[in-house]
């Protein structure tokens, strides 16, 4: 038994406090404390049921589904991945364009999940897919970057850098192999699928998002 848990970018460092990213990891937290106060009942309330959005109900849960978790495991994971990467695609996107990309990740994501299935009575919930488009966006704009992450194999523990366009390439074959399954959690279901949706979004439209760099001028001479 082991795994790879990114850390953060060991090759940059953004300029100025993440406010968007800490404020999504916020919005999560807030969610998942409700989840445990309104049990099963708000899980429903807010999460995909793709049965239920073929009827023409819950259009609204394609967007809070992905603030929603399945316990505490699968909500610690994601916010490690989201902060692992999220600030220093907010810098290169800007607050106001990274927000807009990672709900609109999080609702292809999210959509292509409930197409895939649209009669499954499964609640589908989680921010992987949101995520996961923040990590297609890294790993076409900053793929050199070194990735600080914890290596762990049984009892051997250890941080190590990983390139990211290893390490995020590799978290995606993991998602392609698993593509036609559902993870079962407590309270509902993760799917893989919206996984891969998310990232093929990131890879697409990441660079599209990113802010035009500050023109360059030469040094004049004397």
């Amino acid at each position: 038994m082991g795994g790879l848990i990114p850390l953060g970018d060991a090759s940059r460092r953004p300029s100025r406090a993440a406010v968007i990213t800490v404020l999504i990891i916020a919005v999560n937290a807030f969610a998942f404390f409700q989840e445990l106060v309104g049990g099963d009942r708000f899980v429903y309330a807010w999460s995909v049921v793709p049965y239920r959005l073929m009827h023409g109900h819950g259009a609204i849960t394609l967007l809070t589904s992905m603030f929603m978790h399945g316990g505490w495991l699968h909500i610690i994971g994601n916010m490690i991945y989201l902060w692992a990467f999220g600030p220093v695609i907010e810098e290169a996107m800007g607050s106001f364009r990274f927000l807009f990309f990672y709900l609109a990740g999080g609702l292809v994501a999210m959509f292509a999940q409930f197409m895939a299935d649209p009669w499954s009575t499964v609640p589908v919930l989680g921010a992987s897919g949101a995520i996961a488009a923040v990590m297609g966006a890294f790993i076409v704009t900053f793929p050199r970057d070194r990735i600080r992450t914890l290596l762990w194999i049984l009892i051997f523990i250890r941080v190590t850098y990983i390139p990211a366009i290893f390490l995020i390439g590799f978290w995606f074959v993991i998602q392609l192999m698993n593509a036609g399954s559902v993870a079962q959690v407590s309270t509902g279901g993760v799917a893989y699928l919206a996984h891969v949706a998310g990232f093929l979004f990131g890879v697409i439209t990441g660079r599209l998002f990113k802010k035009s760099a500050p023109p360059t001028y030469p040094m004049p001479r004397y």
